[in-house]
């Protein structure tokens, strides 16, 4: 999401279910797009799991059922339970990518790095080419290509709130160096002059702080059901109890109240800038 993961490699199980997924569609003579309409889920997203990049969502089959038909939807659901879930990193962040692209409003708070989404290219090469283990040229390439794909929900899904707080210290720390510092905050300057984009600068000093456990990304799908998601060291974890996400939320509102407004958040970007 941040600096520390990107999407892994894809799995066999995955790239089986989108072929059997396209196969199905294809025999139905429907389109992307026109699976897409009738299973709800942007087009985009129906591409991504047929070439085997998002994990399906558990209700898929179910939704396709009147698109393809019973027997379709069996093959699908028995293909679903084939796929092979890889521990910790993998399923997990598949299964938020998938939530994310379809959100109505996303929320992040994070002190370890630029949010993914926020990312401009000298950021996102800066951090993976300081990853441990080193990485080749070409998976540093398809990061940066991966990276820049998923940036474009910003400009793709205009009716979607995005909100995010983020830590000064992360631009007063110059990953990358000055250059690199200042094309993040240019690009955080033009980001969030968009209309479905707040970014809320958290300042160094702030004693009353509700941030101490660490970053969080929240998401409301488009049935308006709100999903959590964290990261630490390889590892995630997707959070779907209402009463643990509802602590998030708790603790994501306090933050945007702790944090300079988006008008100060400018300012301070601004003489951030100024003083590189």
């Amino acid at each position: 999401m941040g600096g520390s993961n990107g999407e892994p490699d894809l799995s066999d199980s995955l790239k089986t279910f989108g072929s059997v997924l396209k196969a199905l569609r294809e025999e139905a003579r429907l389109t992307q797009e026109e699976l897409a309409q009738r299973v709800q889920y942007s087009a985009h997203y129906v591409a991504k799991i047929e070439q085997g990049k998002r994990f399906p969502p558990g209700d898929l089959p179910e939704r396709a059922e009147s698109a393809l038909g019973a027997v379709a939807a069996k093959v699908l659901a028995a293909a679903a339970r084939s796929l092979t879930r890889r521990a910790g990193l993998a399923s997990w962040f598949r299964q938020w990518a998938g939530i994310e692209e379809e959100a109505v409003s996303l929320y992040a708070y994070e002190c370890r790095a630029i949010p993914g989404l926020l990312q401009p290219e000298p950021y996102i090469r800066a951090i993976f080419e300081r990853r441990l283990p080193p990485l080749t040229e070409e998976e540093i390439e398809a990061q940066v290509v991966a990276r820049l794909e998923r940036q474009r929900l910003l400009t793709e899904r205009p009716n979607a709130a995005f909100a995010f707080v983020i830590e000064q210290a992360l631009l007063v720390r110059r990953v990358g160096g000055r250059e690199v510092t200042e094309a993040v905050i240019d690009h955080l300057l033009a980001t969030g002059a968009r209309r479905n984009v707040e970014i809320q600068v958290m300042p160094l000093h702030q004693e009353d702080h509700t941030g101490v456990d660490g970053q969080m990304y929240l998401a409301e799908t488009p049935a308006h059901q709100w999903v959590g998601y964290t990261e630490g060291q390889r590892s995630s974890s997707l959070i779907t109890g209402p009463k643990d996400v509802s602590v998030l939320l708790q603790r994501y509102g306090r933050l945007r109240s702790q944090a300079l407004d988006c008008g100060a958040s400018v300012s301070l970007l601004k003489e951030m800038r100024g003083a590189l």
